[in-house]
């Protein structure tokens, strides 16, 4: 069966399609105000955005130890975030962590070198 984001329903019921019906998962529990968070976002108007979950690399699981394709185990959705700008949202499964934004102001415009004084570098530390 394909699944098409748009027409599966609600930011919860495709959170937890994504985890049963493709990662094989028993089901999901949602942490902190993560359930809240989902409700707030169907009011904002971004239910009908896809979910992209981020979660470990090393297993369909949320968990890098369950290897292969495990089944049974219960998700853990730690927070939500939307990047309305790009259009989706995104359940933090677990204990993953997001890269941070990049600076409005790249560090590398600090940066000089010195020919006067001994072809010093400055601006790095």
């Amino acid at each position: 069966d394909s699944i098409n984001a748009e027409y599966m329903g609600s930011l919860k019921e495709k959170i937890e399609t994504v985890c049963t019906k493709i990662y094989g998962a028993a089901g999901v529990e949602y942490l902190n105000d993560s359930e809240a968070k989902l409700q707030r976002y169907e009011e904002l108007g971004f239910g009908g955005f896809p979910v992209c979950m981020a979660k470990t690399q090393y297993s369909l699981s949320h968990n890098p130890d369950l290897k292969g394709a495990p089944t049974g185990f219960t998700v853990p959705i730690r927070d939500v975030r939307v990047n309305a700008g790009a259009g989706f949202v995104y359940p933090l499964l677990a204990e993953i962590s997001t890269m941070p934004g990049l600076p409005t102001r790249p560090a590398f415009f600090n940066i000089d070198l010195d020919f006067e004084n001994n072809n010093r570098v400055l601006g790095i530390f």
